[in-house]
């Protein structure tokens, strides 16, 4: 009977994405439907239910409408062009260096927002039009700012790793902070990389210049925004409040720069902000709901155990299981959303890892990054769409030059998975 329970959950799951269910629902109702199955009708309405709502009762994830409000703060107060200007004094003078501004300004701006959406959206909206009038291809200058959007979901603070902090049990947010550091960084330079040799191929030409005054200004303009992550990130691993403590401490910063100092956003403007921000909120809490919920029917019916079994009986080596895990992960990545994934699948995989002696900092790092490159592609990648949106391009004229992008990306992705002091260096440094 077990089989028939997981084969309905798989099936119905994968039908109702199929024709156009929301991911959330999808995900609700496949687990509905194993439990009416497994149980009886009430039970299973009710265990569903209770599922959902303890799954959202905790005092961790509050930190992610306070993060998206901060995030929507930054995005509609002129912080993003602050950072970009500040990037242009970095990087600017490089071969190919306006892709370069646009990834490194995609990395503060990640790092500071925790969002790739919005990374992709307010970089991109400045970034594409000067590129363009620069003569760089308007699809690659839509592939850079789609892939480069997704450094922010790695280098703290991000949202992500506090869901990934949920599903694997209680790992310390503030050492999944700390190890994200290293790998944002790579996978930002190994976005750099690409762009520089396609750059030289396509003879890019480099017409910014600046004197040292102006380097200093664009710093200074810059560094009230840049100061957040050392507030957030600095008071967490000091010890001087919590991650959640830290999301509000956020919002709080956020306000007073986008308000009061740079003075882009005006008292009418917040009722529209915080509308955006609390229907994000919404669409987030409802997929955790209902992916604790199907993780719960999961460990019900016995799959990660399942799976742990079946991985192991392939090989016990670990860098057999890890390229196993990250293929499916790729794959997964490319239709379900990065939150669901990482509720649903971190508990079937963590427990296989951590016997074969992976670190669960390492791992948590590991999966954001594998499912960060799911939402630059088709079908439901959402960065994709966004970045696609900004360019105003079909996603057909942004495959060809993505392909060179996603290729440095799972380098990067290999190199952290069996490099292990890569993600857990800064970590052990602090004590973690």
């Amino acid at each position: 009977m077990e089989l028939y329970e997981i084969l309905l959950l798989v099936i119905s799951f994968i039908v109702l994405l199929s024709i156009g269910v929301p991911i959330s629902f999808s995900i609700g109702i496949s687990s509905l439907l194993t439990m009416l199955l497994s149980i009886n009708t009430l039970p299973s309405l009710t265990t569903v239910a209770q599922r959902m709502a303890t799954g959202i009762d905790s005092f961790a994830l509050l930190a992610i409408p306070f993060f998206i409000f901060a995030g929507q703060l930054m995005n509609s107060g002129g912080i993003a062009r602050r950072l970009i200007d500040f990037a242009k004094v970095l990087v600017g003078k490089l071969p190919g260096g306006l892709a370069f501004v646009n990834i490194l300004a995609a990395m503060f701006f990640g790092a500071i927002s925790g969002s790739a959406v919005a990374a992709a959206s307010a970089i991109g909206g400045f970034m594409t039009p000067v590129m363009e009038k620069e003569g760089y291809d308007k699809s690659f200058s839509a592939a850079v700012n789609i892939t480069s959007a997704t450094t922010g979901l790695i280098i703290p603070p991000s949202n992500i790793l506090i869901v990934y902090s949920l599903a694997s049990g209680g790992v310390s947010i503030a050492a999944l902070f700390l190890a994200g550091y290293i790998p944002g960084i790579i996978f930002g330079l190994s976005l750099m990389i690409v762009a520089y040799v396609y750059a030289i191929k396509h003879n890019y030409k480099v017409n910014f210049e600046f004197s040292f005054s102006f380097a200093v200004k664009k710093f200074l303009e810059a560094l009230p925004s840049l100061m957040l992550i050392f507030i957030v990130i600095g008071g967490i691993v000091a010890g001087y409040f919590t991650a959640t403590e830290a999301s509000a401490i956020a919002v709080l910063y956020a306000f007073i720069l986008s308000v009061f100092v740079y003075k882009e956003i005006k008292f009418k403007d917040l009722p529209n902000i915080l509308l955006t921000s609390a229907s994000t909120t919404a669409i987030v809490m409802l997929l955790v709901g209902t992916s604790m919920a199907m993780s719960w029917v999961m460990a019900y019916e016995n799959i990660p155990q399942n799976v742990a079994n079946a991985l192991l009986a392939l090989s016990s080596n670990k860098i057999v299981i890890l390229i196993i895990i990250n293929v499916i992960l790729l794959f997964i990545g490319t239709f379900m959303d990065m939150t669901p994934a990482v509720l649903i699948f971190t508990p079937i995989f963590l427990p296989v890892v951590v016997q074969l002696g992976v670190n669960p900092i390492h791992f948590g790092i590991i999966m954001v990054m594998n499912l960060s490159v799911g939402l630059c592609t088709p079908p439901v990648g959402s960065v994709l769409f966004v970045g696609c949106s900004v360019a105003n391009l079909p996603i057909t004229k942004v495959i060809k030059p993505l392909i060179p992008m996603f290729l440095a990306m799972i380098v990067a992705l290999l190199l952290v998975t069996y490099i292990e002091d890569l993600s857990l260096l800064i970590p052990r440094l602090f004590g973690y």
